[in-house]
């Protein structure tokens, strides 16, 4: 009898009290099991009624790692699939890259890493953990490529050499491409 008559349980009750009545607010839209607000009044206007978003899931990914045979520099290309994309010349995958800072879903967060994610609607969102070390932008050294046609997103993205070469490892410069025949 005491633990029910207590300031904690008191708390406890009247918080999940506050939670059903904002749940029996939410309506289920469609059967789809999507929740959004039921309008709160009979002004509402239609625009403001959020359509419900259907995921079709996470997209195929094949991840591979190389390394540049003139720098040496490492490299990761990552190939995404969208095969059920309906409208793929006017739907882009886009990319962006995240701290460990930002994101929430590994506790603590590492800064050794950083996230590169992709996103594509209706598809969910893909994040990959890279090293949080340089990204080479320089010419052709960071590279998105969007195929229409196969419904494949490519992106090819170079680490900055960190590492100082040794005076006897110095990697020479590539040969200069040879002469054009002259007719």
């Amino acid at each position: 009898l005491a633990h029910t008559q207590g300031k904690k349980h008191q708390a406890g009750l009247a918080k999940r009290a506050a939670m059903e009545k904002q749940k029996a607010k939410m309506t289920f839209g469609s059967g789809s099991g999507v929740c959004f607000p039921a309008p709160s009044s009979t002004t509402a206007s239609t625009t403001n009624i959020p359509q419900p978003r259907v995921r079709i899931g996470r997209p195929g990914y094949e991840v591979s790692k190389s390394r540049d045979p003139v720098t040496n520099q490492r490299s990761l290309t990552f190939d995404l699939h969208y095969p059920e994309l309906d409208d793929a010349y006017q739907r882009q995958p886009r990319h962006r890259f995240m701290s460990a800072y930002e994101q929430r879903v590994e506790h603590p967060p590492n800064r050794n890493y950083q996230y590169l994610l992709v996103a594509c609607e209706p598809y969910e969102t893909v994040a990959f953990k890279i090293p949080n070390e340089p990204i080479d932008k320089g010419d052709g050294r960071f590279v998105t490529n969007w195929d229409g046609e196969e419904k494949r997103f490519t992106l090819t993205l170079y680490f900055v050499d960190t590492v100082p070469q040794q005076e006897g490892s110095v990697i020479p410069p590539p040969p200069p491409p040879p002469p054009l025949p002259v007719e």
